[in-house]
């Protein structure tokens, strides 16, 4: 059962940027599973990638498409073609020459992406079939239907829209993203395509999605595992009236904060949806000596499974907590610095445990679906959050029975 199901917003159209669904068959015959995205000439394409070692062949293969004025996204579900050697880097580009032919244009063009079972081959000849209709169904409003067929073992689409007035003229942002399991981005998230209306050029888009992914999707977690398919890309159709975006320019920050914002918003949206999730935890550090080390303490309490299985129980075994916290890796610790709330609950001060603290009020905490974890850790001024989700019955069945 998703935390607090999100529902699909309102998506604004992004001018320059169409969306087409097919059914190709690949795992299931419900629903559509192959999306194509397809960009105005002239856009430009920003992507941030998994740093999985074992990262798939689509993967390989979008990075070396990037370079070359991508105007195309062919995404599928139900299939990651990931750890299939040669026959995956093989396949993954005999769909980008697919698409190519049909669309009269060079397959260099194309970047592609896949989800689902690693180590199966990659159905080529279901996903060639269904191109035409992907490609005739391609339409500026088809971004619900586009979430929905890059979904695997979500249980909503997720979706985020707004637009941006600067100097009474207006940007758009508008992207999906799917993931539940698997999520330890280090990077990026499962799968996400954001697009833009902005001008700007591809450099400035790059470190534009890169610090946002950073601070987004970087700092997100379900089960600590990183999948070898991550991928975030950022489309700019260059179709607002909006001068161009300039580095440095009031208008470049206003931008660069509004892809952060949708970032945060698909990113959460992912760990809500998190496999089996019952509660969503934000896990913030105070007073760290820098955000690496925030990060850190922060993540070592976020993939503890006994804080995790803890918070499932709704039990206030805060101890967990406490010892996640020193295996971190803190050098030099002061324990007598380190305070840590439950929510509004103090229940360390100090080092140890909380001369007011009551285990009435610390189930209080624990009952609700969403809860905060704050570590003061007395070292220094920075801090950073981590968003996490607990750890149910359910999150074992689901990955048990993954492939049945």
């Amino acid at each position: 059962m998703a935390v607090g199901q999100v529902v699909f917003p309102v998506m604004h159209r992004v001018d320059g940027i169409e969306l087409g669904t097919a059914c190709a068959g690949i795992k299931q015959t419900q629903r559509d599973d192959l999306l194509l995205i397809q960009m105005r000439e002239g856009s430009t394409c920003a992507a941030v990638f998994t740093q999985n070692a074992f990262c798939a062949a689509p993967v390989v293969v979008a990075k070396e498409h990037l370079q070359q004025a991508p105007r195309w996204l062919l995404i599928n579900s139900g299939n990651a073609n990931a750890g299939t050697g040669k026959r995956g880097l093989d396949d993954a580009l005999s769909t980008c020459a697919d698409l190519a032919e049909l669309a009269g244009a060079d397959a260099r063009q194309v970047l592609p992406f896949s989800t689902g079972v690693i180590g199966e081959p990659l159905a080529v000849d279901k996903i060639k079939a269904a191109l035409p209709k992907a490609f005739a169904n391609l339409a500026e409003d088809h971004w619900e239907q586009a979430a929905r067929a890059i979904m695997t073992t979500d249980t909503f689409p997720k979706g985020a829209s707004f637009t941006l007035g600067i100097g009474g003229e207006t940007i758009t942002l508008t992207g999906i993203s799917k993931g539940a399991g698997m999520i330890q981005p280090n990077m990026a998230t499962m799968l996400s395509f954001i697009a833009t209306d902005a001008k700007i050029e591809r450099e400035l888009l790059q470190a534009c999605l890169a610090r946002a992914a950073e601070l987004s999707f970087n700092r997100i977690t379900v089960d600590g595992d990183t999948s070898t398919n991550d991928a975030c890309v950022l489309m700019a159709s260059g179709c607002s009236k909006v001068p161009e975006l300039t580095e440095g320019s009031p208008a470049y920050q206003v931008f660069a904060d509004a892809v952060l914002k949708i970032c945060k918003q698909l990113s959460e949206a992912i760990v809500r949806d998190g496999e089996g999730a019952t509660k969503l935890m934000r896990i913030v550090i105070n007073q760290a000596l820098d955000d690496e080390e925030a990060v850190r303490v922060a993540k070592t309490i976020a993939h503890s499974p006994l804080v995790k299985t803890a918070f499932f129980a709704s039990d206030p075994n805060w101890g967990r907590i406490l010892a996640a916290v020193g295996r971190a890796g803190v050098d030099n610790m002061d324990l007598e610095r380190v305070d840590i709330h439950l929510g509004d609950v103090c229940i360390v001060r100090g080092g140890g445990r909380a001369e007011d603290y009551t285990e009435a009020a610390g189930q209080r905490v624990m009952n609700e679906p969403e809860i905060t974890v704050t570590v003061t850790l007395g070292r220094g001024s920075a801090s950073q959050e981590v968003l996490t989700c607990d750890f149910s019955y359910d999150y074992v069945r689901i990955n048990a029975e993954y492939r049945t």
